[in-house]
């Protein structure tokens, strides 16, 4: 898009993928951000960040238009996806989870009847909470974790279902709640570029991505947002 720069959409917040953080280079951090700064470096370029509607982003409308070089927020890749959208190869495996107050009641998916359960527009946890959730299951739709949160803090809903890592942030934040329960999914993310546009750059991403991986670059960001224990 601009001569020494890579443009990447995201839709924020949504840790610890994605968030606004002054002081920065591109004004953003997260696990995506941090990663995708690495690869800009990589390959000499400048990270500018545009924060977009996640399902324009998902569904490919904004990087057909070119309002950006490639999108960068926990994307999970999926064979309908592919059909606008051409992936890098995978850099993150990922599950779905539920997220409830402490005192809701709430222990299992099969408890969500007659709740209302916040989703985000456009997501595979929004796939897995229409196929899995039990008759009787109300599905409130938001834009994004910046708008499901503090609806369930505000509770105008009962639960969000959405990816684990996003509810484990709210749990560690505030333990008035927790994670219900987590999905195994076999869902990756990947880096999504217009479709049969963007083979070069979506090639030079893959090699700056397999050398962080060679040098550990990439296990020192992971360990960062995801250390175990």
């Amino acid at each position: 898009m601009q001569a020494g720069a890579l443009t990447a959409c995201t839709d924020a917040p949504y840790p610890p993928f994605e968030y606004e953080e002054a002081g920065t280079p591109s004004g953003y951090s997260g696990f995506d951000v941090e990663i995708m700064q690495a690869i800009a470096d990589e390959l000499g370029l400048e990270l500018k960040v545009q924060d977009v509607a996640f399902d324009a982003l998902q569904s490919g409308t904004v990087l057909a238009a070119g309002q950006c070089d490639l999108g960068m927020s926990a994307i999970t890749i999926t064979e309908e996806r592919k059909a606008n959208i051409d992936f890098s190869e995978p850099y993150y495996d990922s599950l779905q989870s539920l997220l409830a107050p402490a005192d809701s009641g709430i222990t299992a998916i099969t408890d969500l009847a007659g709740k209302k359960v916040g989703v985000q527009q456009g997501t595979t946890g929004q796939t897995y909470a229409k196929e899995n959730a039990p008759v009787g299951t109300v599905f409130v739709e938001f834009p994004g974790d910046g708008e499901l949160w503090p609806a369930l803090q505000a509770g105008q809903i009962d639960a969000i279902l959405q990816d684990h890592p996003v509810n484990i942030e709210h749990a560690k934040a505030d333990p008035t709640y927790v994670l219900v329960e987590s999905y195994e999914t076999g869902e990756q993310y990947g880096f999504a570029f217009a479709k049969g546009q963007k083979t070069a750059l979506r090639e030079a991403v893959g090699a700056a991505l397999a050398a962080m991986r060679t040098d550990g670059r990439y296990d020192e960001i992971y360990g960062k947002y995801f250390a175990v224990g």
